[in-house]
């Protein structure tokens, strides 16, 4: 079954209890959040169903569901990330448009922010986190073409250092030809950061089209094991008019959201990664969430 959305977060409250005056237990509750959308065979979103559609599953040990939401309203906190290496310089004016048409079609004053940053040998912002899609969009015309790729190291970045910590459903959205030669960060590594921050990533390669890479299918590869493992998706148009269309499918996911939340019954502190799923029961659905995420360690 395919797992591709948004954000998992896990919350470890720590609760004193008083005993006869005084403080005597400290008590540690873990509750993991998951965030996930439901599709039909045919991709179409399904966003009406109830708590009693699904059960959810920790390493294949069945969890019990203490909260459940439909999330059409919640904050977004987007990165756009553009690729601006010189393979992709006959692309970009056509990847800057439907950005921007993305950006003021979804961008809901007061409630959510976006970034733009760019990235070749270098890594740009172009525009900090704002509700106002005018200035996104003058950050993304403002991007132009330069030298190498340096894909990982800015994603790993924007995960570790922009989105961290901001409210709401976090992603990243990265058109990419999916080259990288100049990165110190692994595909490895970005896909941790992302399971450890709770940011999704949404890819949109443009190896499909014009000029292509020699390795691009293993190239697509690593952009659907970054889209899969985070809680994103993967997008590979055959021609830069589809762009506008796969857009439009990452913002109408970001509105189509279940929330499950449910306390775990490992209470091992190890840091380990714990793998998530979630079994929708009807038969002609099927569930898009991430993967797992990391236990805390160091607790006792």
């Amino acid at each position: 079954m395919t797992r591709v959305f948004c954000a998992m977060l896990l919350v470890v409250a720590l609760a004193t209890v008083e005993v006869a005056g005084e403080q005597a237990l400290m008590v540690h509750v873990d509750l993991v959040n998951v965030h996930f959308t439901v599709c039909n065979k045919k991709g179409r979103l399904i966003p009406t169903l109830g708590r009693e559609s699904f059960n959810v599953y920790e390493d294949d040990n069945p969890q019990v569901i203490t909260n459940f939401s439909r999330e059409t309203d919640q904050p977004l906190a987007i990165a756009l990330l553009i690729d601006t290496s010189g393979s992709v310089r006959y692309k970009l004016r056509f990847e800057q448009e439907a950005a921007v048409e993305f950006l003021y079609t979804t961008l809901r004053r007061g409630q959510d922010k976006a970034a733009v940053f760019t990235f070749d040998s270098t890594i740009d912002k172009r525009q900090d986190y704002t509700d106002d899609a005018q200035l996104l969009a003058n950050g993304v015309r403002r991007a132009r073409s330069g030298g190498g790729t340096r894909l990982y190291d800015a994603l790993h970045f924007l995960i570790k250092g922009t989105l961290a910590g901001r409210e709401g459903c976090r992603g990243i959205i990265v058109l990419t030809d999916g080259d990288d030669n100049s990165s110190r960060s692994s595909s490895s590594e970005v896909v941790e950061a992302a399971q450890r921050h709770n940011v999704a990533i949404y890819a949109i390669s443009v190896n499909s089209f014009g000029e292509q890479l020699n390795d691009s299918n293993r190239i697509d590869r690593v952009l659907e094991t970054f889209a899969a493992e985070t809680g994103g998706k993967a997008f590979f148009p055959t021609e830069l008019k589809e762009l506008v269309a796969h857009f439009k499918v990452i913002s109408n996911e970001l509105r189509s959201q279940y929330t499950i939340a449910y306390r775990s019954t490992n209470e091992t502190r190890d840091g380990a990664f714990r793998r998530v799923r979630i079994d929708v029961k009807n038969a002609h659905y099927s569930v898009r969430s991430r993967t797992g995420y990391y236990a805390p360690s160091g607790l006792k």
